[in-house]
């Protein structure tokens, strides 16, 4: 796509984000309720086209559970999208007033920033989470996905379309840039047309965004998931956290990675992790691998080195 296309869709959005200014919070909760049905009634599509990226996708990449979609995943996309809609109206919320001694009345009221843009990786759940919220708040977005999820995106994008025409809303408030680095390069000089910039992915993703802006950026961490055990635990409903946190969905990126325990529950480490055994490898430290050895299945059970140590 050439520097011309782009500078032009960003234009377009810009000038679109004026248009929310006087959507209503009944529209918008209309739209995203519409937009929940739309994506369930066209979930074979959506899984259509996201089996096209799956397809170019090695199996064994830890992005491909992230990449797939299920039509269970469709209907748990559906239902946030209405959870939201149910969410409160951010815009217009005064936040603060005081009137000083001249007689002058201040207020601060909660108003949309305008134009969003968001660069993620791999899931085309984001796409679909995003749109939603920056609706919800008021705002447009400049969306940048992964090429991985190139065919999931560019169809869900089409459904929102669909759905923002239908409501004789703008279409041009979301759009979708080129995948290449070209794009990513022109986005993120376009202090013009975007008012802040959120990347959503890897630490590598988040530093290249944040040394390479010239738009403000909002980081949103990307760190290493602990757990506490404290003292205080109850250890069966510690048990079942930790199962839940670490094997739920082993690849998103907020599954469990590191636990810590407090030294006076050690004894009961055991049976903390029990209900992981035979499926999780653990790579415990020493004073852990002691309290776990002949405990816990030896194929998985681990003595820490230094490099596993703050790593996902």
């Amino acid at each position: 796509m050439s520097v011309t296309y782009i500078e032009d869709t960003l234009k377009k959005v810009q000038k679109a984000s004026r248009d929310l200014s006087v959507v209503t919070e009944d529209k918008i909760n209309q739209v995203l309720i519409a937009l929940s049905n739309a994506i369930v009634k066209q979930k074979d599509l959506i899984l259509a086209e996201n089996q096209k990226d799956l397809d170019l996708m090695d199996i064994n990449n830890p992005k491909y559970d992230r990449l797939k979609l299920t039509s269970q995943r469709i209907e748990d996309i559906a239902q946030d999208i209405k959870n939201v809609a149910n969410l409160e109206y951010p815009v217009g919320k005064i936040l603060q007033e005081k009137e000083l001694a001249n007689g002058l009345k201040l207020s601060k009221i909660s108003v949309a920033i305008g134009v969003i843009g968001i660069i993620y990786e791999s899931r085309p759940n984001v796409t679909l989470d995003v749109f939603t919220l920056c609706f919800k708040s008021g705002n447009a977005c400049i969306l940048k996905g992964g090429k991985e999820a190139n065919f999931s995106n560019k169809i869900i994008i089409s459904i929102i379309h669909q759905v923002l025409n239908t409501h004789n809303i703008n279409p041009d408030i979301v759009a979708l840039m080129p995948n290449d680095r070209e794009a990513m390069k022109e986005v993120l000089s376009s202090d013009k047309y975007i008012d802040v910039i959120i990347p959503r992915g890897s630490q590598e993703l988040i530093n290249y965004v944040r040394k390479n802006s010239t738009i403000p950026v909002i980081e949103t961490g990307a760190g290493i998931v602990h757990t506490y055990i404290d003292k205080s635990a109850d250890i069966n409903i510690a048990s079942k956290i930790i199962f839940n946190a670490k094997t739920r969905r082993p690849s998103v990126c907020n599954s469990l990675d590191t636990l810590l325990i407090h030294q006076d529950r050690l004894a009961g480490l055991a049976e903390i992790v029990s209900l992981m055994n035979k499926q999780v490898e653990i790579r415990a430290d020493q004073r852990s691998y002691q309290a776990l050895e002949g405990k816990y299945d030896s194929e998985f059970l681990k003595l820490a080195q230094e490099e596993d140590y703050g790593t996902e």
